[in-house]
């Protein structure tokens, strides 16, 4: 455990270096609270009537996850400034940035009101929330800017998790086809703002 990165603000972060992390982050107010609320009740009595494994554990955290993206992915509520290409292209150029120095960049696709990435963090790099902390910041600043308004423009909180051995794969494709399940495009790879590594 020493060797885990840990923090905590709603949600608990370990992400040892060497691993490939699968993360959201989203804009500020883009699910309400009262949408929050319930996925974290319905979540927590699923997890009353198991005699909860770790198996059972994280197949429960899957399925919340898979709610929550649900929700985001219909885009029913606060802003969808991603949706803006000058916003969107921003925060593109700002995941780039950190590609080979915070992480290496496998994928990513930046949908209306959210962001999916799966990255691989390096030995040397810093903690992956120091790294989103300035990539929110200087992105939120800029888009602000743009935008002509003040106020929070991301979400606190961020959304990650280890990519389990043998989910890379099928992660990277769930990152890609967001926007195809969204019905934002027919294919991936006409949306301007997914990106896949070269193999």
């Amino acid at each position: 455990m020493s060797d885990l990165v840990y923090y905590e603000r709603n949600l608990p972060h370990r992400l040892p270096p060497g691993e490939a992390i699968f993360l959201t982050f989203r804009l500020a107010g883009s699910l309400p609270r009262t949408v929050l609320e319930q996925l974290q009740a319905d979540t927590e009595l699923a997890q009353k009537r198991l005699a909860i494994e770790p198996a059972q554990l994280y197949a429960e955290q899957k399925r919340y996850f898979g709610r929550f993206d649900a929700q985001l992915g219909k885009g029913e509520y606060g802003p969808t400034y991603l949706r803006q290409p000058a916003i969107a292209s921003l925060v593109a150029q700002s995941l780039r940035y950190f590609d080979g120095k915070a992480y290496s960049l496998l994928c990513y696709c930046l949908m209306p009101n959210h962001v999916h990435a799966v990255v691989l963090l390096l030995d040397e790099s810093p903690p992956l929330v120091k790294t989103l902390q300035r990539l929110k910041s200087y992105t939120a600043s800029k888009a602000n800017k743009l935008l002509s308004r003040s106020g929070a423009c991301w979400q606190a909180e961020s959304y990650d998790h280890i990519v389990r051995k043998g989910e890379l794969a099928r992660i990277v494709a769930y990152v890609l086809e967001n926007l195809v399940k969204a019905g934002l495009v027919e294919d991936w790879e006409q949306w301007p703002y997914t990106y896949l590594a070269p193999s």
